[in-house]
C-alpha cells in the first residue's frame, strides 16, 4: 500500500503513535508565520498573548509582536468584516463592529439579552471599588445585590477574588472575559469616574447580610443606552 504521509509528523500519526515534541516544533517553526498565526487564533476561546503564541509557533516575541500588527493593519485596510484586536492582555479575532448586527440577527434572530441597570450599577461599583464584599457594594447601591451578584457571576464578568481579613467574606472582582466585553486591555484603561463614588466605609453603616436575598434584575428590567452595547449575553 503507498504511504500517503507527507512528512515527519504525519509518518508518526500514521503510525498510530503521538509525534515526538522536537518534531512538532520543527513542524511549527517551518509555517509561514501569518497564515499560522491566523490558524490558531481561529480557535482560541481567549485572547492569546505574544509570549504564548510566540512558544506555540517557535518564534522570537518580537516576530509574533510585529506579524499580529501587520495582519491588523491589513484587516482594516481591506475592510474585512472581522478585525484582530489587542484585548485583555491577548490577540483574538472579533466582529467589526460595522458588522455587528448582522451577526446579532444571526445568532440571536434580533433578540438581545442585555444586562439591566441594577446589573451595570453593581458592576461599576466592583470595578472601580475591586477586591470588594457583597455587602459593601450593597451599602454603596443603596439595595441589596444577592440576585445581581449571582447574574454577573454566571455571566462571567465577575468572580470570586478571595476573602476579606476582617470579616471573612468573600471579596469580588471583574474578569478578563469584563475587559473583554468592554473592549479595555486592562483596567487602567477604565473612565475616571471613580471619584464620583463614595468611600465604602463612609456610607456602609451596617451590613446587608441580615436582609432577604432578592433578585433586583426581577424588579428591574430597563436596558440602559450607554453600556449595554458593549455587554451583551451571547
Amino acid at each position: 500500500m503507498t504511504d500517503l504521509a507527507t512528512g515527519p509528523v504525519d509518518a508518526a500519526l500514521a503510525d498510530g503513535d503521538p509525534p515526538p515534541a522536537g518534531l512538532l516544533d520543527a513542524a511549527a517553526a517551518s509555517l509561514d508565520l501569518k497564515p499560522a498565526l491566523e490558524a490558531v487564533l481561529m480557535v482560541v476561546d481567549e485572547p492569546a498573548t505574544e509570549e504564548h503564541l510566540a512558544k506555540v509557533l517557535d518564534r522570537p516575541r518580537r516576530a509574533i509582536g510585529k506579524a499580529l500588527r501587520e495582519l491588523s493593519d491589513d484587516y482594516t485596510r481591506e475592510g474585512r468584516g472581522f478585525d484582530l484586536r489587542l484585548i485583555a492582555g491577548g490577540w483574538r479575532f472579533y466582529t467589526r463592529a460595522e458588522f455587528g448586527p448582522a451577526v446579532e440577527r444571526f445568532v440571536l434572530d434580533g433578540q438581545h439579552a442585555r444586562l439591566t441597570q441594577a446589573a451595570l450599577e453593581t458592576l461599576a461599583v466592583v470595578a472601580y471599588r475591586q477586591p470588594v464584599s457583597r455587602s459593601r457594594v450593597s451599602a454603596v447601591r443603596g439595595v441589596n445585590c444577592d440576585g445581581v451578584m449571582r447574574t454577573l457571576l454566571q455571566r462571567g464578568l465577575v468572580a470570586e477574588g478571595g476573602t476579606e481579613p476582617e470579616t471573612g467574606a468573600i471579596l469580588y472582582r471583574t474578569t478578563n472575559y469584563f475587559l473583554e466585553r468592554m473592549g479595555l486591555r486592562s483596567l487602567d484603561e477604565l473612565p475616571e469616574l471613580a471619584p464620583f463614588l463614595p468611600e465604602a466605609d463612609a456610607v456602609e453603616a451596617e451590613s446587608q447580610e441580615g436582609l432577604p436575598s432578592f433578585d433586583p434584575d426581577a424588579l428591574d428590567e430597563t436596558p440602559t443606552s450607554s453600556m449595554t452595547t458593549s455587554i451583551t449575553e451571547t
